[in-house]
């Protein structure tokens, strides 16, 4: 049988070749989630980053370029968490964190919350709008990727700013143009956005960048 990349990888390597470094717990736990992922990901298409080299790339790097903008002891919400990034990853390499899971889809959220799980976290997983939640919830930051253009998730979090201290959007290179759009239809009115961080996402030459929305003073 031909060798795959995952077999003859390890997480490790791929942390190391993209320069994170975690302890040896954490990445024990990371890796027990990448391969309940993985396994979950042949019931339910919950990722394309399916060697250790991609999720590294992909998944990690973009995690790990949004837990140094949250605060120790945090309250994080992430908003249509799909597979669980970046939540899932943010609890496990900041553990100081207070995270919770939310998608709107049922089999997308069983499904993360069995990866949990599996993989031995203990992050609590919500089936249902994040918008929902907030009514009754307040959370320190909220973590977006790939959900929603701007004006989307501009729209769906208008009435509840007073339960959010920042929203943190992952997002490529059409960002500037979904600030235009989001600006021309005023809902950006009141708030205060800035680009947080800019990077490459590796091995792709894909830019991206981390959005910082929050109420304005």
């Amino acid at each position: 049988m031909e060798e795959t990349e995952k077999d003859i990888d390890t997480l490790a390597d791929a942390l190391s070749r993209h320069g994170i470094s975690l302890d040896d717990e954490q990445v024990v736990e990371l890796d027990r989630y990448c391969r309940a992922l993985w396994a979950w990901n042949a019931k339910l298409n919950l990722t394309r980053h399916t060697t250790y080299d991609k999720f590294v790339a992909r998944d990690v790097v973009d995690s790990v370029q949004l837990e140094r903008l949250i605060d120790a002891g945090e309250r994080v919400l992430d908003v249509g968490t799909g597979g669980g990034v970046p939540g899932a990853i943010l609890a496990i390499v900041r553990p100081d964190l207070d995270v919770t899971l939310c998608d709107s889809v049922a089999k997308k959220a069983a499904a993360v919350a069995a990866i949990v799980e599996e993989s031995g976290g203990r992050t609590p997983v919500v089936h249902g709008r994040a918008e929902e939640l907030l009514k009754g919830e307040r959370f320190d930051s909220l973590v977006v990727r790939a959900v929603a253009p701007l004006t989307k998730l501009l729209t769906w979090f208008e009435p509840h700013w007073d339960s959010i201290g920042q929203l943190l959007v992952i997002k490529g290179p059409a960002w500037a143009a979904e600030r235009a759009a989001a600006r021309e239809r005023q809902l950006l009115k009141g708030l205060e956005l800035r680009k947080t961080a800019e990077y490459e996402t590796p091995g792709s030459g894909a830019t991206n960048v981390i959005l910082r929305i929050s109420p304005g003073e």
